[in-house]
């Protein structure tokens, strides 16, 4: 390409054949979210204030970060009927793609839904296993401007289709900004109570409960490195979803694909924030050339220009690999949170790919279309946790329960395994217990 066009991106170029592509790649995908001592310190100050003072810390926080002369958590609290009014008042066209969304997140997650199951031996003993929904789930959503009525979807829909009996929605309004196609959201997803906090102190409310927040028992959804950092803090009061990283993109091209088209998607990751990824991997060299020069042609038209460009500058990269073998190396390698196989058949290569949290497959497939509204969660492991990380479900608003129920001749059965091992392990107490049950020979 022209000298004149490359100078105008800054974005790495890769080759896996490069001696030094190891640690540039590495380089690339390092990243770092741990929060330094200072916003440790003050996350638990604002814990300890919040389980000391409850709604009047609560109050206190708001007035001093949102910059609202608020009085009482009664002014902070949104009932059904206000959740409800904001919905019948959206423009038709956004109430109808809201309602197409959820409808389709709603029918998705319904067949995530797993079942209690027994057997039952020949002796008579039943085993099995007894799902059961959490009492209460918290959900936060980042506030203000950029407000995200999709994560109120995403977040909520799956824990009311897991049965969570009351669900608990967080969202500070700085300077009084109120989305309202949050709270159409929040309406539509089958949420129970919305208070208008955020930050540390939502957090920790949540986690802790006040006069006016109930106590939860899981806290999921997305936020600034102080609402990270007191999720993380109080884990293991409470379940927590996920510490998420920053948003990111893989995409593995056969060179079929228009380039403009992946310019974009690369785009639509790049344009959360500076430290977003956005990736694309070919064995075609001059596809990559192609998509280059789309990227710097499209770029300037971006409303969001300078965050892209500074997202590309700093963590992008198109990355020249050999063939399709090592495409999927390199696939399994990086863990993408989000993985677009633009491929002519993307069926051949999906049973290769182990590490990823949303695969989305071929040409059309953008991966816009699942954040928003194909259905599947867009809650997925970042930083390379797909590895051992699955995305947000139904699952994960439920508990697993085992079920032992022994027939007289099951323990008597198993009463004999039991003592032997608990004995080989000297504790003797364990041992006498099953040997009570043990029928006389």
């Amino acid at each position: 390409m022209s000298e004149t066009l490359a100078e105008s991106v800054d974005l790495a170029r890769l080759s896996t054949g490069d001696g030094d592509f190891d640690a540039r790649l590495d380089a690339l995908l390092a990243w770092e979210g741990v929060s330094d001592a200072e916003v440790q310190e003050r996350v638990a100050e604002i814990i300890a204030a919040v389980k000391a003072r409850g709604d009047a810390a609560l109050v206190e926080y708001t007035q001093r970060f949102d910059r609202l002369a608020v009085g009482s958590m009664a002014e902070l609290t949104l009932g059904a009927d206000r959740l409800e009014q904001a919905y019948r008042g959206l423009p038709e066209q956004q109430r109808d793609a809201l309602a197409q969304a959820a409808e389709r997140i709603r029918l998705y997650h319904e067949r995530q839904k797993p079942e209690s199951w027994s057997y039952t031996e020949a002796d008579g003993s039943v085993l099995g296993q007894q799902v059961t929904p959490l009492d209460r789930a918290g959900i936060y959503v980042p506030g203000g401007k950029a407000a995200y009525p999709s994560s109120v979807l995403m977040n909520a829909i799956p824990a009311h289709v897991a049965g969570v009996r009351e669900i608990v929605m967080v969202v500070p309004t700085p300077d009084g900004v109120l989305n309202e196609l949050v709270l159409a959201a929040a309406h539509l997803a089958g949420v129970d109570h919305v208070f208008t906090i955020g930050g540390a102190q939502a957090v920790a409310a949540l986690a802790y409960g006040t006069e006016s927040v109930p106590r939860v028992d899981k806290i999921v959804g997305p936020g600034n490195i102080y609402v990270a950092t007191a999720k993380r803090a109080v884990f293991g009061q409470v379940g927590i979803d996920m510490i998420a990283g920053p948003s990111e993109i893989l995409v593995v091209s056969d060179g079929g694909t228009d380039p403009d088209w992946l310019a974009m998607d690369l785009f639509s990751q790049a344009e959360h924030d500076e430290d977003a990824q956005a990736l694309l991997v070919s064995w075609d060299e001059s596809h990559l050339d192609r998509v280059e020069a789309s990227i710097a042609r499209l770029l300037p038209t971006l409303e969001r220009e300078a965050i892209v460009r500074e997202s590309l500058a700093r963590r992008g990269a198109l990355i020249h690999c050999r063939d399709r073998d090592e495409a999927v190396q390199l696939i399994n390698r990086i863990a993408p949170e989000h993985l677009e196989l633009s491929l002519a058949e993307p069926e051949a290569m999906l049973p290769q790919v182990r590490h990823a949290g949303a695969i989305f497959m071929g040409r059309y497939t953008a991966e816009a279309l699942g954040d928003y509204c194909a259905g599947p969660n867009h809650v997925l492991p970042t930083s390379g946790t797909a590895r051992f990380s699955s995305p947000l479900g139904v699952y994960d608003f439920q508990k697993r329960s085992s079920i032992i129920h022994c027939s007289e001749a099951g323990a008597s059965t198993l009463g004999r395994v039991a003592s032997v091992l608990a004995r080989g392990e000297s504790l003797t107490a364990h041992a006498r217990s099953a040997e009570y049950r043990i029928k006389g020979d």
